[in-house]
């Protein structure tokens, strides 16, 4: 992955946008790794990834009912142990 300064975002961005076209680019502030610059493609494969993907994140309000209902299940079930005083 190739690494550019801000200042170097200030002068070249036009060399740097076109570097992100083909791959992400780390942008680096006082010689730390600030931001990622990537295209629109790249960024998106990484947020949507297909439904059936069990490696899919979701917010809150995205949740599938499926996968809502059995973590309200284990919670229920995690409550009634500790009412009972099972660990």
């Amino acid at each position: 992955m190739r690494s550019f300064t801000t200042v170097d975002l200030n002068k070249r961005v036009g060399d740097i946008t076109e570097a992100a076209r083909k791959e992400p680019v780390v942008i680096t502030h006082h010689k730390k790794p600030k931001f990622v610059l990537m295209s629109m493609e790249a960024y998106q494969g990484l947020t949507h990834a297909p439904v059936d993907d069990p490696r899919r994140a979701y917010t809150v309000e995205e949740l599938p009912d499926h996968i809502a209902d059995g973590i309200l299940a284990l919670a229920d079930e995690y409550e009634a142990a500790d009412r009972d005083g099972q660990p």
